[in-house]
């Protein structure tokens, strides 16, 4: 099975939807003139799911625009010593 953005949407809003409950109002007003609050509460992967959407300070996004600035002036320098050598530790790690 494909994993898609769409897909664990789709399975966060099952989750939620099969985890919601409504509480009965604590006030007992019979005549139902008071608002009711409804509340939600969510599975323990439903929270993980959404923590991992909150990418608040994950890019440097001065460094981004750094890097962006050194490719558009053709100062940027690719090592490509630097590349092959992490390609073979990596090739090598998989390996064992």
């Amino acid at each position: 099975m494909k994993i898609t953005p769409n897909l664990i949407k789709s399975q966060l809003a099952n989750t939620i939807s099969a985890t919601r409950t409504t509480r009965p109002s604590v006030g007992g007003d019979a005549g139902g003139s008071a608002e009711k609050a409804a509340s939600v509460d969510l599975s323990a992967a439903a929270r993980n799911l959404a923590a991992l959407q909150n990418t608040d300070g994950d890019i440097d996004m001065a460094k981004v625009q750094e890097l962006r600035d050194a490719i558009a002036s053709g100062q940027y320098k690719v090592d490509t010593s630097r590349i092959a050598e992490s390609l073979i530790a990596s090739a090598r790690e998989l390996l064992k």
